[in-house]
């Protein structure tokens, strides 16, 4: 017998040492992390690239994720009605954000807020030097092996959310619905958590199946084009039945996340479309800029 839907009330702290507190959401991150780097590291080995590459890319990785998914939440999302519209140069802002005056609250990562489009930013400008500095093969052919993990670490994050009850989608009547006790909330809404850990584990078999069966990495663009559409698209349509994570974005046709996922799948397309028009080059022959 089906339940008509279920009552989430999972504790977010998974464990408490003294006045340190040791949340799941931190646990999924490091979890995921460390997926990516398994996964990378068989990549790797496959193509009997350097050793030393995968220790330098776990660093810019992890920085760039980091960095980028904390000033990403700060500035695209943390955007609060002023008390006061103030006119600049004959434009009335209504809106403002706070870490313009208070920038050194930046670093209060313990307060919460990462965003996925600014982690996925900070990997790219991460990834840039990286290409720069260490592995000097052209900018999209390490991504063609590093968002294989990173759709694993994608699911790891999303199931964070769970833990903590946070993003989640509007109201329904579907039995798998869940009632979010700890947000306050008191019939069914959509799990979209859920649906993004299934879609980002989708996208991995995937490009898994796409790198092993079909030596698509000797296509240079098409795993991580696929990666792109397969992750950002699905979250745009997501994004209709999530609720707005703040009161901004109920003035805007489109929500954050949508208008962040737009320029991703534009160039996930472009990505695939110059993948497929690619000769399959040999092994030792690619140094794609």
């Amino acid at each position: 017998m089906l339940l008509n839907f279920v009552t989430w009330n999972v504790d977010p702290v998974f464990l408490h040492l003294g006045p340190l507190t040791i949340r799941w959401y931190g646990i999924l991150w490091a979890a995921g992390i460390w997926f990516t780097l398994m996964i990378v590291q068989r990549l790797f080995k496959h193509e009997s690239l350097p050793e030393a590459w995968l220790d330098k890319l776990f660093i810019y990785t992890v920085v760039g994720a980091i960095l980028g998914a904390r000033l990403g939440h700060c500035f695209f999302y943390e955007w609060q009605l002023l008390k006061e519209p103030v006119t600049i140069l004959g434009i009335t802002f209504e809106y403002g954000n706070h870490y313009l005056s208070h920038p050194w609250e930046l670093l209060y990562i313990w307060r919460g807020g990462l965003a996925s489009h600014g982690g996925a930013i900070g990997i790219l400008i991460a990834m840039y030097f990286f290409n720069k500095n260490v592995s000097k093969r052209g900018y999209v052919w390490i991504f063609d092996r590093l968002v294989i993990g990173v759709a694993i670490c994608g699911a790891c994050i999303r199931l964070g959310n769970l833990m903590n009850s946070e993003i989640y989608g509007s109201a329904t009547s579907l039995p798998w619905g869940f009632i979010f006790v700890r947000s306050g909330e008191t019939q069914p809404m959509h799990p979209t958590q859920i649906y993004e850990i299934i879609y980002c584990l989708v996208t991995f078999v995937i490009l898994w199946w796409l790198y092993w069966k079909k030596e698509a990495y000797k296509k240079n663009g098409l795993i991580f084009g696929v990666f792109l559409i397969g992750i950002f698209g699905s979250r745009f349509g997501l994004e209709f039945i999530k609720n707005n994570q703040e009161v901004f974005e109920s003035n805007l046709s489109l929500n954050m996340g949508q208008i962040l996922s737009l320029p991703f799948i534009i160039w996930g397309i472009w990505l695939i479309v110059r993948s497929l028009n690619q000769t399959i080059e040999k092994k030792s022959d690619i140094v794609i800029k």
